[in-house]
C-alpha cells in the first residue's frame, strides 16, 4: 500500500524576494516596431505586454494570496516507484462519486483546474445533481511543480503507469475516468490503453495516437497537411524541448521574466483570443502558473517530458494498429495548437463513444471554457457509470 501524506504549499520568503529582485532588475530590450505591429505577438511574447506583466508582478501580485488559494483543497504527497507525486484530492458528494483524475500538461500546472474542482466534486452547490459528483484527483506531473524530480527524463507512458498506481493504490480509487489535454491527453490515453484501474478516458486534445494508422480519406489528408503547417509555425519549442532541453534550462532557470515570456506566449498562441487575451486570463492566473515553475525550480525538469516521450517510445514501442478499446469521450475546442482530426480518423485510434464540438475555446479548456468542459465530462461520465 502506497502511503499518501498530507502536504501544504509554504514557500519561504527568501525565494519570493529573490524572484522579485530578478524581475525588478531585468534589462529590457527591443522588438520589431512599425505600422501594423502595435500589440503584435507574431515575433513572440509582446514586449509591451511583458513590461506591464512585470510591473504588476513586482507591484501588485500577491503570492501569499495565491498560495492560500492553492491550499484551499486537501493536498498530499505519495511516493510512487521512487518519485514523490503531489496531488489534490477532493472527495465528491453523495454516496457513489465516480473517481476522476485530471492531468495537466506543459506549460500548465494544477492551477488550470482550481476553478472546476468544486463544480466536479459538488455539482449540487451549483444547481446540479449530486449523482453527477466525482472524487477529483489532480496531480502535478513528475518533474513539475510540487512533485518530485525524476533522475532522468520520463515520458507520458511512464507517467501514466505512475498515475495508475497513484489512483489504484495510494488513492484506492479503481474504476476511474482519466481526463486531460496537452501532455494530460497523452497520459490519459496511456492510462486508457494499459492502465489496470482506468475504465474510460476523456480528451480535450488528441494526444494519443497509434503508430501505423495514418490519414486515409481526402478530408483526413487535408487535415494532416494543415496540422503539419500549423506545427511548422508553432513547433520550434517542441523541437528544442525534445532534443536539447538542458541547454534551454540555463536561460530559463536564471531569468523569471524569460521563463514567464516562454510560458505566457504559449497561453496567448494556443488560446481562443477572439474575446481578447486579457479577458480570458488575469495576470494573477498567468503569474501564479509561472510562479509554480519558479518557486519549485522545475522549469528544467518539466521540459524533460518532451525528451522522455522519445525515450519511452524507443524503449517500449507501441504495436502498429494499437487502439484504446475503453470508452473515450471527446470535447473538441476549435482553437488549439493542433485541432482535433476528423472523427473518422480519431475512431481508428480510440473507441469514441461521445463527441462534442464546441464553438469557442482553445488549448487550456479548463481555464478558457470551464463550464463547457465540466458539462462535457459529466455528460460523458453518465454513459460509463
Amino acid at each position: 500500500m502506497i502511503e499518501a501524506k498530507p502536504f501544504k504549499i509554504a514557500i519561504g520568503q527568501p525565494t519570493i524576494a529573490r524572484i522579485n529582485r530578478r524581475v525588478r532588475d531585468f534589462e529590457w530590450h527591443e522588438m520589431p516596431r512599425g505600422p501594423g505591429l502595435e500589440g503584435t505577438w507574431a515575433y513572440g511574447a509582446n514586449l509591451d505586454y511583458m513590461k506591464r506583466l512585470a510591473a504588476y508582478w513586482i507591484g501588485d501580485y500577491d503570492w501569499r494570496k495565491q498560495e492560500e488559494a492553492l491550499n484551499r483543497f486537501p493536498q498530499f504527497i505519495a511516493n510512487v516507484d521512487g518519485i514523490d507525486i503531489h496531488f489534490i484530492r477532493e472527495e465528491g458528494s453523495g454516496p457513489s462519486p465516480q473517481p476522476l483524475i485530471l492531468s495537466h500538461g506543459w506549460p500548465g500546472s494544477v492551477l488550470e483546474f482550481l476553478h472546476i474542482i468544486e463544480k466536479l466534486a459538488h455539482p449540487e452547490r451549483f444547481g446540479g445533481d449530486a449523482k453527477d459528483a466525482f472524487t477529483v484527483i489532480v496531480p502535478s506531473l513528475p518533474g513539475y511543480g510540487f512533485s518530485g524530480k525524476p533522475l532522468r527524463p520520463i515520458g507520458p507512458r511512464t507517467t501514466a503507469r505512475l498515475f495508475d498506481s497513484l489512483m489504484t493504490d495510494a488513492c484506492a480509487l479503481p474504476g476511474y475516468i482519466a481526463q486531460g489535454g496537452d501532455w494530460g491527453s497523452a497520459i490519459s490515453g496511456w492510462m486508457g490503453y494499459e492502465g489496470k484501474g482506468c475504465k474510460a478516458v476523456h480528451f480535450n486534445m488528441f494526444g494519443w495516437r497509434s503508430p501505423g494508422v495514418g490519414p486515409q480519406t481526402d478530408e483526413e489528408k487535408q487535415y494532416a497537411q494543415r496540422a503539419m503547417q500549423l506545427f511548422e509555425m508553432e513547433g520550434a519549442y517542441f523541437r528544442e524541448q525534445t532534443t536539447k532541453p538542458q541547454t534551454l534550462s540555463y536561460a530559463m532557470m536564471d531569468s523569471p521574466v524569460g521563463a514567464a515570456a516562454w510560458i505566457v506566449e504559449k497561453f496567448h498562441g494556443w488560446s481562443d483570443t477572439s474575446r481578447g487575451f486579457e479577458n480570458i486570463y488575469s495576470m494573477d492566473q498567468l503569474l501564479t502558473n509561472v510562479m509554480i515553475y519558479l518557486v519549485t525550480k522545475s522549469f528544467n525538469t518539466a521540459t524533460w517530458m518532451y525528451r522522455g516521450l522519445m525515450e519511452d517510445l524507443a524503449g517500449d514501442p507501441v504495436p502498429n494498429g494499437a487502439r484504446i478499446e475503453k470508452p473515450v469521450g471527446i470535447a473538441a475546442f476549435p482553437v488549439d495548437l493542433i485541432p482535433f482530426p476528423p472523427r473518422s480518423m480519431v475512431e481508428r485510434h480510440v473507441n469514441v463513444t461521445h463527441w462534442t464540438d464546441f464553438k469557442e475555446g482553445g488549448h487550456f479548456a479548463a481555464l478558457e471554457r470551464p463550464d463547457d468542459l465540466v458539462g462535457d465530462v459529466r455528460a460523458f461520465a453518465r454513459t460509463v457509470r
